[in-house]
């Protein structure tokens, strides 16, 4: 049998390019909004401090980032979207928090070693094509006896099977390994070795006025499931579709009183040493 499939070198530079072009499609930012509890909850528990210097990677439209300076913080945002960034800079300017905004490649950070005390990301750095580059680069930056506080998705969420879901329609890069691996602690050990890990897992709510509204939003605005249908014929749209409302559905804890469909990530907290 075969294996070339599982054991194909990815073609990591054009995996980067295509994240890129999915997240800069839509407006991510109408979606991230509604994550923001999820920043302010991993602020507390990484026990955040008024003095600590915090870089927030692949920080999106800024939930970990305004969480950080509103616990008074020195924080710097990075994301490789521009867009991205610039909502959460109009998020920043409409709160009156100053954070400083910096394009960056999750991968390549345009920092000297240990020059933040806490390093954040929120749905973020999960992504990442190079997985063990972005964990190395994130832990480069953070100093001795400095924190990674980290939310990744898990691969039984329901964004877990939203995007297996995707996958089973439009195959990922081969050798592309799935971004709900950050949600394991076996894997995140696998990435941080010989680093302290303390991972829990929580849940975060959608919660939408129906699974027709949830459609909308996430068709229009969220830029996998946007680029996912632009990319399918109609069968395919239509096969994704029926494929998300099953999911929604199977999902829902609304009881019929507006849309509730929980999805567990993992919330973690790296010690580097």
């Amino acid at each position: 049998m075969s294996t070339s499939a599982s054991t194909a070198a990815p073609d990591l530079p054009a995996a980067k390019a295509r994240q890129m072009a999915a997240w800069s499609s839509g407006d991510y930012a109408v979606i991230g909004t509604t994550l923001q509890i999820v920043g302010e909850r991993l602020c507390e528990n990484v026990n955040l401090r008024s003095v600590e210097r915090v870089l927030d990677v692949a920080g999106g439209n800024g939930n970990a980032s305004l969480a950080a300076a509103r616990r008074f913080a020195e924080v710097t945002c990075t994301d490789y979207v521009p867009a991205l960034l610039e909502r959460a800079r109009e998020r920043a300017q409409a709160d009156r928090l100053p954070i400083t905004f910096q394009v960056a490649d999750a991968e390549a950070l345009p920092f000297p070693d240990a020059s933040f005390d806490v390093v954040l990301s929120t749905f973020g750095v999960m992504f990442t094509p190079d997985q063990e580059k972005a964990a190395a680069e994130m832990r480069r930056v953070c100093r001795p006896g400095g924190k990674i506080g980290l939310a990744n998705w898990t691969p039984g969420s329901f964004i877990g099977q939203l995007f297996k879901l995707i996958g089973s329609l439009i195959p990922p890069p081969a050798g592309l390994r799935s971004p709900a691996l950050w949600g394991t602690e076996e894997h995140l050990r696998a990435l941080f070795p010989g680093a302290a890990i303390e991972a829990t897992p929580r849940l975060f709510n959608f919660r939408y006025r129906s699974a027709a509204h949830w459609m909308e939003v996430f068709r229009g605005f969220y830029g996998p499931v946007h680029k996912a249908f632009l990319a399918l014929d109609q069968a395919g749209q239509e096969k994704l579709e029926r494929g998300m409302l099953d999911l929604l559905e199977q999902s829902d804890r609304g009881k019929g009183r507006g849309l509730v469909v929980p999805s567990e990530y993992l919330e973690v907290v790296i010690r580097p040493g």
